[in-house]
């Protein structure tokens, strides 16, 4: 063999070990295995709305960026594919523990996110804790989130309670009153669930310690579709603030009574629905000044981003409430299964002792609950901006009287 012979053969060989090297590298990335994560969300029902808002695109778009940039990175360095297990719960709370059940016991799923709504969360927070799966109840109003994070350890509360938004609105509505703008008296209206119960019995004692008169105090049914007698009868309070602590579909519901029988209040204040993308729509474009519960800061670039991301993704922007804090709660995940790995212990302390940079700031649980949250925003200019806490970064003030529909 001659010596250009061997050096073609020397070199054909070196090209061949390095490709074979390639591709057992190549298999085995590709052999790592996924990590799966697994979810019960309401895609059917009456939960659809919301979830179909807050949730289920939030957990979309995190799916597709994290495993965009290759998966999710561990401790190691090396980095795993998400693969999702979802189930529609239906609305139904039977159904939901059932799906969770399976999510734990059949597919053996690394993490679990949370249903949409307080009520969901509530249901599955003991199986949660029974399987010892860290549970981070975004979309749950609750004033009992910290007897809730004592009982279940791993649990974790990020929406705040019915106090802090009651109280929150009182604030605005007090000082209104104070520069004259409206009168002493409101009208109130709450639904018959777990998440009226909470704001109306906050809202009773701070509209009262704020020198106000709740002029009309009605609650109803849960899955109620007329309102027209609650909103007339809350028109003749002589009330110049209406207040609906209510959920999606009622929401939209008494804001086109309110428009259909003339009734102007110079505050209109629903409850979840309110910040949603979709509400101009509903308001036939008359959304301005409307009040309701939640906010983000409209000025802040990572906000912004996140607005821009949302809506390529889902093909609509998300809601100015809950949807930055879902995101915010994926990303406290992506950081922490970075730091310690996917043993549901070592996840656990790092929730409750960790610090995690998000879209919505810097997060630090406090007692396994956010603190730093919007109680009250308003419609302003197409943007649904912040009102309360006032000394928080962002705020607006508060336009009163709302123009006339």
């Amino acid at each position: 063999m001659t010596t250009l012979t061997r050096r073609k053969a020397m070199t054909a060989f070196a090209c061949a070990t390095a490709i074979g090297l390639s591709v057992a590298s190549a298999a085995a990335v590709a052999a790592e295995p996924p990590i799966k994560i697994g979810y019960a969300v309401a895609k059917t029902g009456a939960n659809a709305t919301g979830a179909g808002i807050t949730t289920i695109p939030n957990y979309q778009l995190w799916v597709k960026e994290v495993n965009q940039a290759g998966g999710l990175t561990l401790p190691d360095g090396k980095k795993r594919m998400i693969e999702v297990v979802e189930y529609d719960d239906r609305s139904s709370n039977e159904d939901l523990v059932r799906a969770i059940e399976r999510l734990a016991s059949q597919d053996k799923v690394d993490f679990i996110l949370p249903p949409w709504g307080t009520g969901p969360n509530l249901a599955i927070a003991p199986l949660m804790d029974r399987f010892g799966y860290p549970q981070l109840a975004v979309t749950s109003v609750t004033d009992k989130a910290p007897e809730f994070a004592a009982r279940w350890k791993r649990s974790y509360w990020m929406l705040g309670g019915g106090h802090d938004y009651a109280a929150g609105l009182a604030n605005v509505l007090k000082a209104a009153k104070a520069a004259g703008t409206i009168n002493n008296k409101i009208a109130m209206v709450s639904v018959a669930d777990g998440f009226g119960i909470d704001l109306v019995k906050g809202a009773r004692p701070a509209f009262k310690d704020a020198g106000f008169e709740v002029a009309y105090d009605k609650t109803y049914p849960l899955g109620t579709s007329d309102f027209a007698a609650l909103m007339n009868e809350a028109k003749k309070s002589g009330a110049d603030s209406f207040v609906a602590f209510s959920y999606p579909p009622d929401s939209f519901g008494m804001t086109k009574t309110a428009q259909s029988i003339g009734f102007n209040p110079k505050v209109f204040y629903v409850g979840v629905g309110g910040a949603f993308p979709i509400f101009p729509k509903v308001s036939d474009g008359k959304a301005e000044g409307v009040m309701s519960i939640g906010g983000v800061d409209a000025s802040s670039p990572a906000i912004q981003d996140y607005f821009k991301r949302h809506t390529a993704s889902a093909g609509a922007p998300p809601d100015s409430w809950a949807s930055a804090i879902t995101y915010a709660s994926l990303q406290m995940l992506q950081q922490a299964v970075q730091r310690v790995g996917l043993d549901h212990a070592k996840l656990a302390s790092e929730f409750s002792t960790g610090s995690f940079d998000t879209i919505i700031g810097k997060v630090k649980l406090k007692d396994n609950q956010l603190r730093d949250l919007w109680w009250v925003g308003q419609w302003q200019g197409n943007a649904f901006k912040g009102l309360d806490p006032a000394g928080k970064t962002g705020a607006v003030s508060a336009v009163i009287p709302k123009p006339a529909w």
